[in-house]
């Protein structure tokens, strides 16, 4: 069985990016400690695309916003299941529980888990 990956987009204001990467180093740190094999998030740069579908676009991110693309990897859905509820019971998350916290608009994040079919 291949991995198990949880993936997300999030449009956010460009002046929010530095608050949004301390509560994701903080986030980051709490996966891992609790058995994430890899947590990785990135922020807009060349996302400007004419011939494609562009990420601005399919977030619907406005003029000055550009977009995370975020990903979380696991050994298994199963051990995703059990990561994910030691990390939202984890005290240093509190804070960042309450959507009304965070720099961007929960709203307008996309989430999804996704079995991997392709791994090198």
């Amino acid at each position: 069985m291949g991995k198990y990956v949880d993936g997300y987009v999030i449009p956010i204001a460009q002046d929010k990016l530095e608050e949004y990467k301390k509560m994701a180093e903080l986030a980051g740190s709490v996966w891992k400690e609790h058995g994430a094999l890899e947590y990785i998030e990135c922020a807009g740069d060349d996302l400007d695309q004419k011939e494609l579908v562009s990420f601005k676009k399919l977030a619907d991110a406005g003029g000055n916003e550009t977009v995370i693309f975020a990903w979380i990897v696991f050994e298994s859905k199963e051990h995703r299941d059990r990561v994910n509820q030691a990390v939202m019971a984890d005290p240093r998350l509190a804070c960042s529980m309450n959507p009304d916290s965070h720099p961007f608009d929960c709203k307008r994040m996309a989430y999804g888990g996704f079995k991997t079919i392709v791994s090198f």
